[in-house]
Parts: structure tokens; C-alpha cells; sequence
């Protein structure tokens, strides 16, 4: 699951929020919540996603938190809280306590004046321990800020500035990173065991820019975009093979912006069988779209009114819970089974087991490749 910066309103405005994520099992989120009916303050709000229903449960400080703050799912339940205090970011875990918040201090990185700021990644696959990126001039620091065993820790600095994030094993060894050096943007890999030693991941032309945007630890199946057919286009490939990167048609709107957000988990090396969400923005609004590799068929479906845009997870069967919020149900998921495609042309035979340390998929050819 991707963190994502966003910002929703419940209906008739009685409560905000910003950013939403989810744990990678699918069984808790956070998010910042401003309650507007009752001071206008804003304080971390846990989600319970495994139960027969969800549920919400308010985590607030002694006192109100910025708006600005980071907050994170924990496997275990607690709510990492990420605060800027004057010139350090100071690190917490959050729990209920009875009718009050605990609060576990966890330390403090002091804010790097190379460095534009100190952001949170996704929740790692393992679920008890949390990174975050301070990205400077010319290099960028990854830290261990919950996990380790004496407060924040600087696990690597890569050089170039790093953006995204995502994981691509299940024991939270390897983040993938888009990395800006020389003028270009290439995905690479980050072995958090072997002291941040960073391999190249994707590089489709010399001259593209070539982004990871999601990877699924199961299959293999990795969503990319890339201005290698010569304009920015979202394609897909699997870690380890040889096959060319590709860029279906289906996924061109016109006057539209797709962005994936969650694929299914559990199809061990079926990377065409699985179901893909995606956020579609447009001058209408947004909704939601649902794709198979296979399947060359772009569903579009209406999302629920208060939908926490560009959330959402997929259970193994192909089911995508999508959590929203209104005025009469501030804790809510809507589940939506995916759709089949019509006449789905047959899979390819399985791909091979992608490698323990990530393959390039190195440069190879395009297909359906347009002039820039």
C-alpha cells in the first residue's frame, strides 16, 4: 500500500482530514483528522479494517497536532506520529489507553538544512518498523525511524535526489526508489540489509524517465511510467523477467489522469492475473478504474460518495475495499469485486520466480513504441 497525501471533507463539512494508509495486511489505517464541529483540531484517527466491521478510534495528544503532522499504521495496532518541533522531527508510537492516548516516545532526527523535508514511506511489508526520506541538494537520507532498537537510525544515503517508494519483497528487505541524477529519472533498488547498497531496477531507454509507482511482492507485477514511447504512458512489467515493458492502449484516456493505487495480492507468479486499481481523475471528478494485464480491458466504476481518494486494498479473492467517509458513516469500506473482462484472451504461461535481489528489466524493446 502507497501513503498518500490527500485531503477529503465528510458531507456537510463537519470533519477533514489528510492522508490516509494503509498497513500492508490489509488490517489497520491512519489518517489526520480535523474535527471542525468541535474546535477545529486535528488529531490522529486508527482505523480497524480485519473485523466483521471497521471501526474508528481517535488518538489525541495533550494537544492538538499540526496539520502538517505524518501518521502511520503499525501492524500491531499502534500509530506512528511524525511532528516537527522546531528544528527536529520528533517520532512516536500511538496506542489506545482507556479513555486516553498512550504515547511510546521513539526520538528525534534533527532537520537537515540540505534538505527540503523529512517524509514518511509507506508502511513497510514487515509492519513493525517505519522509514522515511530527507531529500537534500545532491543526495538523500533514508531513515529507520520506528523499528530500530535505539531510536531513529540513518540506514543509507543514496546519492540523487529520491522520490516514491515502494516495496518489493515481503520481509521489508528491498525499497524500490525513483532516483533524479544527471537529469534523469530511473527507478533503482535498496538492499536495507547490505548497508543501502543501491542496484539499478528499471531502465527501459538511457534517455527515458523511468518510474516505479507500485510492485507486488506475489507475481512480480510492477506498474511503471516512463516517457520512453515518447510521452508519458503507464505500463507494467515483472521483476526478473526478460519481456519488454508494456503500455496498453486501454490505459490512454484523453482529458485523464490513472494513477494505480493497489493490486491483488496472492497470484504467485501469475503477474497477468492480477486485478489492478487505479484513481482516475478528469474535469468530471474522480472514480475508479480496475485493470488486468491479461484481461486488455479498462473497467470504470463510480466511486462511493466520500471515498478517500486513491485508497483502497484488494483481498486474494479480487475483492477492492475502498474506504470513504460521509456525515452518517464516518468509518466505512465499500467492497467491490472485480469485474471479469470480456472474452479474456488466455494467460501467458506463469513467469519464472522473479530473483531474490531485483533483475533490470533492463533495455528492452518497446512495444507499441510512438516517436517522441
Amino acid at each position: 500500500m502507497t501513503a498518500l497525501a490527500i485531503e477529503t471533507a465528510a458531507e456537510g463539512g463537519a470533519v477533514r482530514s489528510t492522508g490516509f494508509a494503509i498497513t500492508a495486511n490489509g488490517s489497520y489505517a491512519a489518517r489526520l483528522v480535523r474535527d471542525e464541529g468541535g474546535g477545529a483540531a486535528w488529531f490522529p484517527e486508527r482505523w480497524t479494517l480485519d473485523g466483521p466491521e471497521p471501526y474508528a478510534v481517535p488518538l489525541p495528544g495533550n494537544q492538538p497536532e499540526e496539520p502538517g503532522t505524518g501518521v502511520l499504521p503499525m501492524a500491531d495496532g499502534r500509530v506512528l506520529i511524525q511532528r516537527r518541533i522546531a528544528d527536529r522531527h520528533s517520532f512516536a508510537l500511538l496506542y489506545p489507553s482507556g479513555p486516553a492516548t498512550g504515547e511510546l516516545p521513539l526520538g528525534a532526527v534533527d532537520a537537515d538544512a540540505d534538505a527540503d523535508e523529512l517524509t514518511l514511506l509507506p508502511p513497510s511489508p514487515d509492519g513493525s518498523c517505519a522509514y522515511a526520506l530527507a531529500v537534500g541538494t545532491d543526495s538523500t537520507a533514508l531513515w529507520l525511524v520506528a523499528g530500530g532498537a535505539f531510536g531513529p537510525e540513518l540506514v543509507a544515503r543514496v546519492k540523487g535526489r529520491c522520490s516514491g517508494g515502494a516495496w518489493l519483497d515481503r520481509t521489508g528487505r528491498m525499497l524500490a526508489l525513483d532516483r533524479e541524477l544527471e537529469g534523469r529519472t530511473k527507478a533503482v533498488a535498496v538492499d536495507l540489509e547490505r548497508g543501502g547498497e543501491v542496484s539499478e531496477l528499471l531502465q527501459i531507454t538511457e534517455d527515458s524517465d523511468d518510474r516505479l509507482l507500485l510492485a507486488d511482492a506475489d507475481s512480480g507485477l510492477l506498474l511503471i511510467r516512463s516517457d520512453a514511447p515518447g510521452h508519458d504512458r503507464l505500463g507494467w512489467g515483472v521483476l526478473g523477467s526478460a519481456l519488454p515493458v508494456r503500455f496498453p492502449e486501454c490505459l490512454r484516456l484523453a482529458d485523464a489522469a490513472i494513477t494505480p493505487f493497489a493490486v491483488q495480492p496472492g497470484q504467485v507468479l501469475m503477474p497477468e492475473s492480477c486485478a489492478v486499481a487505479l484513481r482516475i481523475d478528469a474535469a468530471a471528478g474522480t472514480w475508479v478504474g480496475i485493470w488486468r494485464p491479461a484481461g486488455r480491458h479498462l473497467h470504470q466504476l463510480a466511486a462511493p460518495e466520500g471515498w478517500l481518494a486513491g485508497t483502497g486494498l484488494w483481498t486474494p479473492q479480487g475483492v477492492l475495499r475502498l474506504p470513504y467517509v460521509t456525515e452518517a458513516s464516518p468509518c466505512a469500506v465499500r467492497d467491490v469485486p472485480a469485474p471479469a473482462d470480456p472474452a479474456p484472451a488466455p494467460p501467458p504461461a506463469p513467469a519464472k520466480p522473479a530473483a531474490a535481489k531485483p533483475v533490470p528489466l533492463g533495455q528492452a524493446p518497446l512495444t507499441g513504441r510512438r516517436p517522441a
